[in-house]
């Protein structure tokens, strides 16, 4: 623990928050579960955070009541959840894909909402990581979901499908998901890492790679201001900016929620490593979105999600000669970290290796066409109406749901309470094989 936080109060039902130390998506989750609660009369709430040290800066705008760290053990982890839970009086909690948190919330004896963003990873190399008997498991809706998942989701106790867990945009939405200057070329770009800590990959690798590329391409395209928002280590991002032909205004530094989600309403175009969280956040806001070269498994599918949403080839794939992303797929049958291994590994051989200057010239062209393409898109919301923007207040009011509350949201906008758990309709495909595309998945009504 490094947080001193004070005893319960008397009146206040504590809740516990964590989030997966991996990427900023989970933190980004949990601000927007906040902002769900804070929109609807509560009972008396006291929040306490425990582990999620990367996203902790995310979380700054909101009242959270201390944090505390995790130790990496199983064993010292479910002794040290013991001791805060007794000591903070938890009541209840909301994990974002920290499968370990999970389980030892629920092995203290607390109810606990899980947030599984990514349900359509899954296969039974993963089952063991998977918190399935949570009080209730909230998988996020895919536009696909390939059968073995569901396999694997068939045995969460409280399996609930929510839609998009996304913040409503505090930025005017356009019209029937069109871009508000459409036929004008663009002018500010935006460039996300999210929090680039993987496991097993050195945090400069994927920006040593890629910066550089992107920058390049935006001053060829005729981009006049860039901001490139992550978690950069040191002074990493000015060297990239000293060292690229990069647009006359190029500034960098990491945002928090809020302020990340007011700079991509006011950019023309986003260019991202391309996290769900993100993704499903620009598509809200109708911000053109290019999809820079996947970091980790997730972002695999999920470029490809983007692309077939919108019609329309957006992603920067790696070369040939660093990644073949269909082998790196094949693997995920032995679970994601089997995945994780290959990926990490090319990103880290390309990094290191004599190649970069080819490496670099086919992601700044592979850049420069997604933008020309982009411009041919009539809508950006394809992929975020697709699974809803209501997840955050339908977790919301999971979680008043197991803290023993009925309350509701006045706002008759508002959406409703999520239906009772029930398996997704999958349609019919053909192929039976592993390594089978995933087939359609109609959101569940």
């Amino acid at each position: 623990m490094n947080s001193a936080a004070p005893a319960t109060r008397s009146g206040l039902l504590t809740v516990a928050l964590v989030g997966a130390e991996f990427g900023w998506g989970s933190s980004g989750k949990l601000s927007a579960v906040l902002s769900a609660l804070h929109d609807r009369p509560t009972p008396p709430l006291r929040f306490i955070g425990m582990a999620s040290g990367l996203g902790r800066p995310l979380l700054a705008e909101h009242t959270v009541d201390g944090w505390y760290d995790l130790p990496d053990d199983p064993g010292r982890m479910t002794l040290a959840v013991d001791e805060l839970v007794r000591s903070q009086g938890v009541r209840a909690a909301v994990v974002v894909l920290d499968g370990a948190a999970a389980t030892a919330l629920l092995s203290s004896g607390v109810p606990t909402v899980f947030i599984d963003s990514l349900p359509f990873l899954w296969s039974e190399g993963d089952r063991a990581a998977l918190p399935l008997d949570a009080t209730v498991y909230c998988a996020q809706k895919s536009v696909e979901l390939p059968p073995e998942c569901r396999t694997v989701l068939a045995d969460a106790r409280g399996l609930r499908w929510v839609e998009a867990v996304i913040a409503r945009p505090r930025a005017a939405e356009p019209e029937h998901g069109s871009r508000r200057d459409a036929g004008r070329p663009y002018r500010r770009a935006l460039v996300s890492l999210g929090g680039l800590r993987a496991p097993g990959l050195d945090p400069e690798h994927y920006p040593r790679l890629v910066v550089p590329a992107v920058l390049e391409a935006l001053a060829a395209y005729g981009i006049e201001e860039a901001h490139i928002a992550g978690n950069l280590p040191g002074d990493l991002a000015g060297r990239l900016i000293d060292s690229s032909a990069a647009p006359p205004r190029t500034t960098a530094g990491p945002l928090g929620h809020g302020a990340f989600l007011d700079r991509l309403g006011a950019c023309d175009v986003l260019l991202t490593s391309p996290g769900l969280t993100t993704l499903l956040e620009a598509g809200g806001l109708s911000v053109p979105t290019v999809c820079l070269p996947p970091q980790n498994l997730s972002q695999i599918f999920n470029g490809r999600y983007h692309s077939r949403a919108l019609g329309a080839e957006l992603r920067v794939p790696w070369p040939q000669d660093v990644l073949v992303e269909d082998e790196a797929l094949a693997l995920r049958s032995e679970g994601e970290n089997h995945a994780l291994e290959r990926i990490y590994g090319a990103i880290g051989a390309a990094a290191r290796g004599d190649d970069r200057q080819h490496i670099g010239h086919a992601l700044r062209d592979g850049v420069l066409d997604a933008l020309h393409r982009s411009t041919g898109v009539g809508r950006w919301d394809t992929l975020t109406t697709t699974v809803g923007t209501g997840g955050a207040a339908q977790v919301a009011d999971a979680l008043l749901e197991v803290l023993g509350a009925t309350v509701h949201s006045p706002d008759p906008s508002a959406p409703p309470a999520p239906p009772e758990p029930r398996e997704p309709r999958v349609a019919v495909g053909a192929e039976a094989t592993r390594r089978r595309s995933p087939r359609a998945f109609p959101p569940a009504p």
